[in-house]
């Protein structure tokens, strides 16, 4: 395929192609009629389900809950526990996943009349995961029951002590499984390795398979006439947690995830839930939230009390029916944001510095004393963004043990290599899925770890890398870039993983006023185009970079073409496009 406008190498030093053909291979004689038809298409949405994606809904998507495995056992059990009014628990991680898939669960358990108690465990004090103390210490304080969510799939030796101790763990999880299951009551995950057709469901986050399992507990109780005397709850109106979780935890848009998020913001946007009500207006959003919204704004705030702050403060939030309660915790969340965003910066800059000593490997492994471990993923993300390869962050402490964590590229599938890693004896602990991972690792064997990831994923790397190309929807004149052109496009989302978001070209452009602007370094431009529209546009981060320096020394007389994101711009009197700079290059 030959490069978009003849880019073999942009300012960037990759090549500009089309994301797809707006016509089907297999029928040359097919040709789009309307836009969001083309998006949906160049996306791998099926010709055939072209209505379904267009208008994504969860009758269209959802699967039957029966076809994961153990799911019914689950459900009927806590359909007893609902009957029996048993105490149960929610074990859940303390990320956003993890944070939305307890909430969901406590609080359709309270509309079915159980109170379920919630526990988050310390990032700092009891790392990742359940423990074998904290499941027996709530078991012996009388759950009857213990769900874990987002959580649970690798913990062997804590779920043989509860189960020891005669506690039921249900684990409703999504992260990678080994060949053997730890012990428990039921253990659903769509990425059992003995999955059959629950597997095409991988992609779910954790809130999703909770969701899911929600759905079997209700037509567990309505078979058992459980709703012959009460209403039964409505599980969609909690599709606002659903979305959050999903979009947080960077699952990919595609299935049934689409029609989580779809539907999910519309949730939202009626302000069910008391404690994502006070959350978006301590974010300062005016407007309807959106995807992204979701995954820079108020995703990030519920994070930070896992990351910085107390574990619990997300699951409090998005459970309480208390007003006042729920403005004070968003509020403190917003604080624990800024403090978050301070200590990522302090991170990210010294991560950075030792990656310049590390060469050029495949998967960049760094360590330091000091870090602190709430932010490791975070800047593990922005090196991964960066430098374009897979990176591992590892916080080490005084004991001289490190806790990681890493984010992938696509293509190359990290958790997979982090288990392999941790079967070959080089780490206490270790999981994840293809895009993100964490580990527990001696210091002494942190070199050996980067040495395993290199032999084991260097070629895959490479082509990953050789394989990367920016990828285009449209090439369109600086006037071309408005509104109306940016609500068209959004009928194609929800955009995220796995579902980008559209990137066009605007050009050829002059331009006309370039500065820095803000703490991150970001560069802005006035520019105009042949068609005599002006445009600004955005280069996030770019200061120091290739691309930056392009932009604010751009000559008069030479012109460029911008690649990037098209978004509204409301912060004017009347809302105007905008152009979120992601590459250019020079027109010859």
């Amino acid at each position: 395929m030959s490069p978009v406008l003849n880019i073999h190498r942009s300012i960037l030093g990759q090549p500009w192609r089309w994301r797809g053909l707006a016509a089907d291979a297999r029928d040359p004689s097919f040709a789009p009629d309307d836009l969001v038809t083309q998006l949906l298409l160049t996306r791998g949405c099926p010709r055939e389900a072209i209505d379904d994606h267009r208008a994504p809904s969860i009758r269209a998507f959802m699967p039957d809950p029966s076809i994961f495995r153990d799911m019914d056992k689950a459900a009927e059990r806590l359909a007893d526990a609902v009957e029996a009014r048993e105490q149960v628990a929610i074990f859940g991680d303390y990320d956003v996943d993890g944070a939305t898939s307890a909430a969901l669960l406590v609080l359709l358990l309270r509309d079915l009349g159980l109170e379920a108690r919630p526990y988050i465990p310390d990032r700092l004090m009891e790392g990742y995961g359940p423990s074998g103390e904290a499941l027996v210490r709530l078991h012996n304080e009388g759950a009857r029951l213990i769900v874990t969510v987002d959580c649970g799939a690798q913990a062997f030796e804590a779920l043989a002590m509860a189960h020891d101790a005669g506690a039921d763990v249900i684990v409703c999880d999504h992260h990678k499984c080994a060949a053997e299951l730890p012990v428990a009551y039921a253990v659903i995950n769509p990425n059992r390795l003995d999955e059959t057709e629950g597997a095409a469901h991988g992609h779910l986050a954790a809130v999703g398979v909770a969701f899911v399992l929600g759905a079997a507990l209700i037509r567990s109780l309505r078979a058992r006439s459980y709703f012959k005397e009460r209403p039964e709850p409505r599980l969609l109106d909690l599709l606002d947690l659903v979305a959050l979780g999903t979009v947080a935890d960077v699952a990919a848009l595609r299935g049934l995830n689409r029609a989580f998020v779809a539907q999910g913001l519309k949730v939202m946007a009626q302000r069910r839930n008391v404690g994502l009500n006070a959350l978006i207006e301590a974010s300062r959003l005016t407007r309807t939230p959106t995807c992204t919204d979701l995954g820079f704004a108020l995703g990030p705030r519920i994070n930070a009390g896992g990351r910085v702050g107390r574990s619990d403060l997300g699951v409090r939030l998005l459970t309480t029916r208390d007003p006042d309660e729920a403005r004070a915790i968003a509020e403190e969340l917003n604080i624990l944001n800024e403090e978050r965003r301070a200590i990522e910066a302090q991170v990210q800059t010294t991560a950075e510095d030792l990656c310049l000593a590390k060469g050029n490997r495949a998967v960049v492994v760094v360590a330091s004393r000091g870090w602190h471990p709430g932010v490791i993923g975070i800047v593990a993300g922005r090196l991964k963004e960066k430098l374009g390869r897979p990176a591992i962050v590892i916080a080490l402490g005084e004991d001289g043990i490190g806790k990681g964590s890493g984010r992938s590229i696509p293509g190359v599938d990290l958790g997979a290599a982090v288990l392999a890693a941790k079967d070959s004896g080089l780490l206490h602990a270790g999981g994840g899925h293809a895009m993100a991972c964490g580990v527990t690792i001696d210091e002494e064997r942190i070199e050996a770890l980067a040495q395993f990831l290199e032999e084991r994923l260097s070629e895959r790397v490479a082509a990953a890398m050789g394989e990367r190309a920016l990828l285009l929807d449209a090439v369109l004149s600086p006037g071309g870039v408005n509104p109306e052109l940016v609500n068209a496009m959004e009928a194609g989302g929800p955009y995220g993983m796995g579902w980008p978001s559209p990137r066009v070209v605007a050009g050829p452009i002059t331009v006309l006023k370039a500065d820095v602007v803000g703490a991150g370094g970001h560069v802005r431009v006035i520019v105009a185009g042949d068609d005599g529209r002006s445009l600004k546009a955005v280069a996030f981060r770019q200061a120091e970079t290739e691309l930056g320096a392009a932009l604010l020394s751009a000559p008069r007389h030479r012109k460029l073409w911008l690649a990037g994101r098209a978004k509204i711009d409301d912060w004017g009197s009347r809302p105007a496009a905008e152009l979120h700079i992601e590459d250019a290059a020079w027109v010859d």
